[in-house]
């Protein structure tokens, strides 16, 4: 049971931006940017998608400017400066337009009906909501056995070294309102380690979360981005850096508390 929003009297919002970042996804791209749409289009949410072309050597761009002619909601871009997932996503979220950005990956292994979900509970007044495959209704379909083991070790070690409940940290895939993403910046991961340092520092620096079950399946085309090596030394900066925010900045980069109907602060989250 979800605990009462902290901030019901938040301003509603009126666009969301989802952020896919892509890298030669010719063969899924078009479907994932179709089912999106036609899925926020159904339940009346208004949104642009902002697909961020990482360098691609392939037609991925090719298709995104032939999509962009039956699909005006969709806004490609080219990530001109250095490549890197973390820097594709960094990208996007320099060009969005809405007051509120999912995270989301391009190859239509997150489900585009949890979109919906994650911006009703934004328009609830949560500054971010959190997706996790591995709780009570959520799942996954054909996860890779040693990809799995190395994801839990790591949401596991997170877990403890921050002391809370969320266990699907390392997903890319989340929603959170503007302010969330104007209040933790500089981002500094160029790679999928950025997945860590966004939720991280929004939770060290007191936004509001919930979490909620999502579903992901196993890519059906193209070739995954992530290397398990990737799990290590870099995922590992990322977490100390954030934990010595939490424990030795003194407040410093916070958000500014405020206080409820209740008097609570705004540093609350639910599951």
């Amino acid at each position: 049971m979800k605990t009462p929003p902290p901030f019901p009297e938040a301003p509603s919002l009126k666009l969301l931006s989802v952020v896919l970042p892509a890298r030669d996804e010719e063969g899924c791209i078009e479907a994932t940017v179709r089912h999106l749409h036609l899925e926020l289009e159904l339940h009346n949410v208004p949104h642009e998608i902002v697909v961020v072309d990482d360098g691609s050597s392939d037609r991925t761009w090719e298709i995104l400017q032939r999509v962009r002619e039956e699909v005006p909601e969709l806004k490609p871009i080219q990530n001109t400066g250095r490549n890197g997932f973390g820097m594709a996503i960094r990208c996007g979220l320099q060009h969005y337009t809405g007051d509120a950005v999912v995270i989301m990956m391009a190859d239509e292994s997150d489900d585009v009906r949890d979109v919906v979900q994650y911006w009703n509970l934004l328009n609830e007044g949560w500054d971010c909501v959190m997706g996790s495959r591995f709780m009570r209704g959520g799942g996954t379909i054909d996860y890779p056995f040693v990809k799995y083991v190395f994801n839990r070790m790591a949401n596991t070690f997170i877990r403890w070294l921050f002391n809370f409940k969320l266990n699907d940290t390392t997903n890319a895939f989340k929603a959170y309102r503007r302010s969330v993403i104007d209040g933790i910046q500089p981002l500094i991961a160029p790679h999928f380690n950025l997945t860590v340092e966004i939720p991280l520092k929004a939770i060290v620096r007191g936004y509001s979360w919930t979490v909620i079950p999502i579903t992901w399946r196993n890519r059906r085309s193209g070739v995954a981005k992530l290397k398990i090596k990737e799990m290590g030394s870099r995922y590992f900066f990322i977490c100390m850096y954030c934990w010595f925010e939490k424990y030795f900045s003194r407040g410093d980069y916070r958000k500014p508390v405020e206080k409820d109907s209740t008097g609570g602060s705004s540093d609350q989250q639910g599951e």
